[in-house]
């Protein structure tokens, strides 16, 4: 549909103090741009921008960004730096596997330009200070990977009047767009509703194509430069969208709907909005652990007892590492009712860590499993305390 809005719009932020004799060696290939040039090479030293994690698509979006010359970075992220992440987020090192993920990125924009100055917001954010952390930027880059914190960060920008660009990934396909509540859609525009809990599965769930976060993340960059200094048309009203398998780009059009919610405050419980129930909250499910599991299966071996052990994991997941005489049934297939399983036998569940387990437990229990239960700690805790000379991931 016809975005009622212009994609142009004046610049975001007001030139900055006359550039330096190294800003002007630095950043002189933007300064012999017309559309950039002095004033907006200027801008861009003004500009406060945030970024909501440090990732897959922060990475790139920290990098360019500070290479651009952005006066002030903001980095939102309160994980550590995991081996796994190395094969996308690329603004790590193995140096930093353990190390904050903000504390991380800080040095690599350091490293790469040293006149940024950069702010590290290393807790968690939520709706408590989502509100007191924008209010310091002029613009948001969204990169995170779950729905609660997508609709967080669209919500609070949305309520601060802010530009928000937002980036997706998964697999081999990307999207980005830039929201804008009273100039453009937000968020909830493109999804009035969370995808019922299950059915998308994470990036950790159902992987990656490295290099598509440089892709989208660089396109992100893109559209921050473009609105600080208010040159070109800004994907305000559209959706970008690439199959990087087939290397092909198309876009959506997309309009503000007058049925959508226009935030005026923030949710109380995000994850509960987009059906993640709050583990505060949950009944306590029976957990079997790892050396009793190793028990059962050995006696299940010897025909003393019987069970049958799912792996609600992604098949990719259990190619990397499983447990013997597990039978696959991802969380997503068991919660769209694409698989059921056997009943009139004990089932014992597990998944990565206990998490996705603990959802398809209890989704077992409400339809009439009663005899179920799951692996506390998921296969994480079984190599640790079984078969360590297993691969993790």
């Amino acid at each position: 549909m016809e975005s009622p809005t212009a994609t142009s719009a004046a610049p975001l932020v007001e030139p900055g103090p006359a550039l330096t004799a190294a800003e002007l060696r630095r950043y002189s290939r933007h300064l012999i741009i017309p559309e950039v040039g002095m004033d907006g090479q200027r801008r861009l030293k003004n500009a406060r921008v945030l970024v909501v994690g440090a990732g897959g698509l922060g990475s790139p979006a920290l990098l360019y960004l500070a290479a651009a010359g952005v006066g002030t970075l903001g980095i939102v992220d309160d994980d550590v730096v995991d081996e796994s992440n190395l094969q996308r987020q690329v603004i790590h090192g193995v140096g930093d596997i353990g190390r904050s993920k903000a504390e991380s990125a800080r040095d690599a924009v350091a490293e790469l330009n040293p006149l940024v100055e950069v702010v590290l917001h290393r807790d968690h954010l939520d709706r408590d200070n989502a509100l007191e952390i924008f209010a310091g930027y002029d613009l948001v880059l969204d990169g995170t990977d779950n729905f609660a914190t997508r609709y967080l960060v669209s919500d609070a920008a949305a309520i601060l009047g802010k530009p928000c660009v937002w980036g997706s990934i998964l697999r081999f396909d990307g999207q980005v767009s830039v929201f804008w509540s009273g100039r453009g859609p937000t968020y909830r525009d493109l999804y009035p509703e969370a995808p019922p809990a299950g059915t998308v599965p994470s990036c950790a769930e159902g992987g990656v194509f490295g290099v598509l976060c440089a892709q989208i993340g660089s396109v992100m960059v893109a559209e921050a430069i473009k609105l600080v200094t208010g040159i070109g048309e800004s994907l305000l009203g559209r959706v970008l969208i690439l199959d990087s398998l087939a290397m092909t780009w198309r876009e959506i059009r997309l309009r503000p709907d007058p049925a959508t919610l226009r935030p005026t405050e923030l949710l109380e419980d995000y994850p509960a909005f987009c059906g993640v129930p709050d583990a505060a909250r949950q009944r306590e499910l029976p957990t079997v652990g790892a050396r009793e599991l190793e028990a059962m299966l050995h006696a299940r071996a010897a025909g003393d007892g019987d069970f049958v052990l799912v792996d609600v994991r992604e098949p990719g997941e259990a190619a990397i590492v499983s447990i013997d005489g597990a039978q696959l049934a991802p969380r997503g297939q068991v919660l769209g009712g694409d698989v059921e399983l056997p009943r009139g036998v004990p089932l014992v569940l597990h998944c990565k860590s206990g998490v996705r387990s603990a959802e398809v437990l209890g989704y077992l229990l409400d339809h009439g499993y009663d005899d179920a239960r799951h692996l506390a700690g998921g296969i994480l805790a079984w190599v640790e305390q079984v078969e360590p000379g297993k691969p993790v991931y």
